[in-house]
């Protein structure tokens, strides 16, 4: 097979006269593609943006008023009314932790994890 090959090169008649009136019209041949395509896509992706806020919505319910005081009068542990929070005692309480007599663990991995450790 020779190198080069004995066909000659026919220009795509639509493509030269695109490229032609590209130096004339270059917004109205490229531009006003460009910013159509960008428009068109916002609208073609608005109902998958609210199809996800949609599935939030469904996953967080609003309270009524009566189980949101009944939240506040369990507390986490569901035994009676929280203790109210103070700054000052919860100040004290971590001043008496000990927090310079502390042991490094690793966690252990799951099976086929990778740790990070060289053998």
């Amino acid at each position: 097979m020779p190198a080069f090959q004995s066909k000659t090169y026919k220009p795509n008649a639509i493509a030269a006269a695109y490229r032609a009136n590209l130096n004339r019209h270059p917004f109205l041949l490229f531009g006003l593609p460009f910013v159509f395509s960008i428009v068109a896509g916002s609208f073609f992706l608005t109902p998958a943006a609210a199809l996800r806020y949609e599935r939030h919505d469904r996953k967080v319910q609003q309270m009524s008023r009566e189980e949101a005081l009944s939240v506040k009068q369990k507390g986490n542990s569901g035994e009676g009314k929280r203790k109210p929070w103070d700054l000052n005692e919860e100040y004290y309480r971590l001043q008496a932790k000990d927090l310079d007599d502390w042991e490094q663990r690793r966690v252990k991995r799951l099976k086929g994890e990778v740790d990070g450790v060289l053998k």
